[in-house]
């Protein structure tokens, strides 16, 4: 990966223990693969007591041990490797194919949205699962994947009053943001249907198999194949189809 254009970075002690690094307030993917870049940078580094990095739309939070060096240090050196770091080679990106059940058992919210936007369901599905989107961090809960990219038209303000209880599994629209839910929980988003996959195992390695960078594109399937996935799913028989970007 070239180095892209420098931004304008601020950094701030978070507790003793962390740092956040942090980019102009925008989401854009040029943002986000300076962050990947810088991330994967400074996990190279075996001098600068890094122990873990965590990031987000527009920031990268480090935490790092205090005992092997200072905050004011830590800056100095992520400063010096920031502007004069040359090439970094690109982490392997990968395009995930997640199936998703658009019909109406789970998609509780479809035609209130088809009705505000006189759209018919299957045009919004249809606009749905044939964009790509980029994972731009992981968070919120484990394996909730933060997707960018979502059409214009299908722009949706969040319920005003949240559910208390959104099932596990459930695609959604909130604002100009789409996602799928990793586990029940409660929520505000517009529910549109229901994947029948697995977002977070901690037994595996990595827990989620999509990371930040990567790229993703919703599949329709029907009943049937919702149940089929997910028994394979609950026997460990099913692989997420991807490819390489």
């Amino acid at each position: 990966m070239k180095k892209p254009d420098h931004f304008n970075l601020t950094f701030k002690a978070f507790g003793e223990y962390g740092l956040l690094i942090e980019w102009p307030a925008i989401i854009s993917e040029a943002v986000l693969n300076d962050i990947i870049r810088l991330q994967a940078t400074l996990e190279k580094q075996d001098d600068l007591g890094i122990n873990e990095t965590v990031n987000a739309y527009n920031s990268l939070t480090l935490l790092f041990d205090p005992g092997k060096i200072s905050v004011r240090d830590l800056i100095r050196k992520i400063r010096t490797l920031y502007t004069t770091e040359g090439e970094v080679e690109s982490p392997v990106r990968r395009l995930w194919h997640v199936p998703v059940c658009y019909e109406p058992k789970f998609s509780v919210d479809l035609p209130e949205i088809s009705q505000s936007k006189g759209m018919k369901v299957d045009e919004i599905i249809s606009l749905h699962s044939t964009q790509t989107y980029t994972v731009y961090f992981i968070g919120f809960l484990p394996g909730f994947l933060y997707l960018g990219g979502l059409r214009e038209e299908l722009h949706t303000p969040r319920r005003a009053t949240p559910r208390t209880r959104i099932a596990k599994g459930s695609v959604a629209i909130g604002g100009a943001q789409t996602g799928i839910y990793p586990s029940e929980s409660p929520g505000g988003w517009n529910i549109i249907g229901n994947c029948p996959l697995e977002l977070f195992d901690s037994s595996q390695d990595p827990p989620c198999f999509a990371k930040a960078g990567d790229a993703l594109r919703f599949h329709p399937i029907g009943d049937s194949e919702y149940s089929t996935i997910k028994e394979k799913v609950s026997n460990g028989k099913y692989i997420v189809k991807s490819e390489n970007l």
